[in-house]
């Protein structure tokens, strides 16, 4: 693995959690206030029943747990811990700070967070509290350590939930409050005033500013806002939410040091750098909605899963959040065929997770969720969903062995919070230049050839790939491109896409010395220059040729490219530059790298992709037909996951083992029907 993370508390992981159950760890959230008491036992008995074995407890309780303030009611919470206990079921127990009550709002307004508008956010959904609040702080302090204290010994206590899907709702804040610790941020991280209009580049617009209490936040203005500004605030916003998290755990750590400590992240939320969170979690967590209404949605998942895996450095990683069926939040919200929930469950699995949970376990009958899928659905028992959970809860235990082993990548593609931020902010030569889409393709393409790639950051360490898939680094630091260099040169194959290598950390144009076409940092490394950039309207396609006489579709983007010693493997046909190279690659070192200056159409991508790996030397698990997963998870033994998201059944060669969730010893042509799966406990070699 390769990113800068490194897990703060390293002796407690999620193993810690699951150790007592001796299984992978299977159930979702559970909300007992919203039920009557007599439903408790019921709901426990039918968890046993299901095979879970693991519940998010508490997560929105603090207005039952703090009525009132300074109040305390832990007596129903005593008991549904003694419940669940008795029936074999551990808890991840919440803080219960994600949504504090009405009451704190009605005593300190200013608890409430103000948008760029200036505009004071009410009372009525969830998280709505500002990141600077002192009252907030204060309150979420003394409720973490009042329920470590009281339940740091209980017996059904495996792990903790610190809060809930931070940033959900507000990752940032424009009040005074957030106004004055940005100050603050920004003094610790320049010094002095002086240095840091230097790097906003505040001699611009006459925006030079002489203290830094003329410094606000990017509140709304009446035009393009200094970049490097929200750049900053961007980092400060994740940062000053992070600074919330880590103070419930040094609470947490102190009081029970031998539980770990975690909270949930939202996949690819734009507002958090997820791999500076990283490493303060125990263990990742990750909440994934994969959306059933788009084609080939798995794909979707696949990404999000091999995120979780790379934050937390390869180690096995926890799917908190999914649902069973459907969700409630999209205009169209589309069910889970039958077997899909089953086979996404198995697909996070097969990609690294050793737990499997869900949002939530009963159906709500009242509030904004209660359309949203549940392990036990409105019509109870006998409904197809729970009888799919059931089934599942059968197919983890049987998966048991699986538990520990890890999944190990050939290829990563980078991913970076601080140049998604800088791509996306306005003022730029397209607004179509998205970060998400960009990293979708790439990584969907080697997908759909079966190689599983990690996901790493730009500084990581990228020796232990064979190939580095960047498909867009438009901000780079000097450690980055350094990094990459060292890659190449060092015998690794890279990928490189366009509008890359442009600005430095601040936002400013890298204009080398001398002064040559972009990117600055990397001309000499990939053997030419560009010199302009020709964004294409939408609806607008070009196309490329290749001396085998290939025709390539393309779009969104073009570029004028001098060649200065690199191959050229497709040109552009259009335009004032068609003739020119679109495509290239260059050996630079003991390696190579390939250069695309425009978005290759997902053929174009696969014909790239392709010749990439086979120069790297990367080759798939097994050889499956189209809509096959393969990878594999390895440990004691070696475990081979076969995926099928076709409706059809399939037939592929698989290598001598015990299939563990027939039980049947295989080897060779092994027929896997549609939305099915296996999983192949391999023999050992030799």
């Amino acid at each position: 693995m390769t990113s800068p993370v490194s897990t703060t508390n390293a002796r407690l992981n999620l193993d810690t959690a699951l150790h007592p159950l001796n299984a992978l760890g299977y159930g979702g959230d559970y909300n007992p206030e919203q039920w009557p008491e007599e439903v408790w036992a019921e709901d426990a008995r039918l968890m046993q029943e299901a095979g879970v074995n693991l519940i998010s407890l508490g997560i929105f309780s603090w207005a039952k747990i703090e009525p009132t303030p300074g109040a305390r009611d832990f007596g129903w919470l005593d008991r549904v811990l003694d419940v669940l206990h008795r029936h074999g079921v551990r808890v991840n127990l919440a803080t219960a700070t994600a949504s504090p009550p009405p009451w704190m709002a009605h005593q300190d307004p200013d608890s409430l967070p103000v948008t760029a508008d200036g505009v004071r956010l009410s009372v009525g959904a969830r998280q709505q509290y500002c990141p600077s609040s002192k009252t907030y702080r204060e309150g979420s302090r003394r409720l973490t350590r009042d329920l470590a204290e009281r339940y740091a010994q209980h017996p059904a206590l495996a792990a903790w939930h610190v809060n809930n899907e931070y940033g959900c709702h507000i990752w940032e804040c424009f009040c005074e409050a957030c106004a004055g610790r940005f100050r603050t941020w920004l003094d610790r991280k320049y010094g002095d005033i002086e240095a840091m209009n230097a790097a906003w580049g505040t001699a611009f617009w006459s925006q030079h500013y002489a203290s830094w209490e003329e410094v606000n936040p990017p509140r709304r203005v009446n035009g393009f806002i200094n970049p490097t500004q929200q750049l900053d605030w961007r980092r400060f916003s994740s940062d000053n939410i992070l600074e919330l998290y880590s103070a419930e755990v040094e609470i947490l750590r102190e009081v029970t040091p031998q539980v770990p400590v975690a909270t949930n992240f939202l996949g690819f939320l734009k507002g958090l750098d997820y791999w500076k969170w990283g490493r303060q979690q125990d263990f990742i967590a990750t909440d994934v909605y994969t959306d059933p209404g788009e084609p080939e949605a798995f794909r979707d998942g696949a990404l999000s899963y091999d995120l979780a895996r790379s934050l937390g450095l390869g180690a096995p990683w926890a799917l908190m959040e999914q649902t069973s069926s459907l969700v409630n939040w999209r205009p169209v919200n589309v069910m889970k065929r039958p077997g899909v929930m089953r086979l996404w469950s198995l697909q996070a699995v097969a990609r690294g997770a050793d737990a499997v949970m869900f949002f939530q376990w009963r159906a709500s009958r009242a509030g904004a969720e209660k359309y949203h899928g549940a392990m036990l659905p409105h019509g109870g028992p006998e409904t197809r969903v729970h009888q799919e959970i059931r089934g599942l809860g059968q197919d983890l235990l049987r998966l048991k062995a699986v538990r520990g082993s890890r999944v190990r990548a050939k290829a990563a593609v980078l991913h970076d919070w601080d140049n998604w931020w800088a791509l996306e902010l306005d003022s730029k030569p397209s607004a179509s230049v998205r970060q998400l889409e960009r990293l979708s393709e790439h990584h969907r393409a080697l997908h759909r050839m079966n190689l599983t790639a990690d996901l790493a950051h730009p500084e990581g360490d990228l020796k232990g790939y064979r190939l580095v898939v960047i498909p867009n680094q438009y901000l780079l630091t000097d450690r980055a491109a350094e990094n990459v260099r060292s890659y190449v040169e060092g015998g690794g194959t890279a990928v490189l896409g366009f509008f890359s290598g442009i600005v430095d950390e601040h936002d400013h144009v890298r204009l080398g010395n001398p002064a040559g076409g972009y990117p600055a940092p990397w001309r000499d490394l990939l053997g030419l220059s560009v010199d302009e950039f020709d964004p294409q309207p939408t609806d607008t396609s070009l196309t490329l040729s290749t001396p085998e006489g290939l025709t390539l579709g393309a779009d969104l983007w073009a570029e004028v490219i001098r060649p200065q010693g690199a191959e050229v493997l497709a040109t552009f046909n259009e335009g004032f530059y068609a003739g020119s190279p679109a495509v290239t690659r260059h050996r630079a070192g003991l390696g190579q790298i390939f250069y695309v200056g425009t978005r290759l159409a997902p053929e174009g991508l696969d014909w790239l992709l392709a010749r990439a790996t086979r120069e790297a030397g990367i080759t798939p698990d097994l050889g499956v037909p189209s809509g096959v997963e393969v990878l594999t998870r390895c440990g004691e033994h070696d475990f081979l996951f076969v995926l099928n998201h076709n409706p059809h059944e399939v037939t592929v060669e698989v290598p001598a083992g015990l299939e563990l969730l027939s039980g049947d010893r295989v080897s060779g042509p092994l027929s896997i029907a549609g939305t099915g799966l296996a999983v192949v406990q391999l023999d050992a070699q030799g």
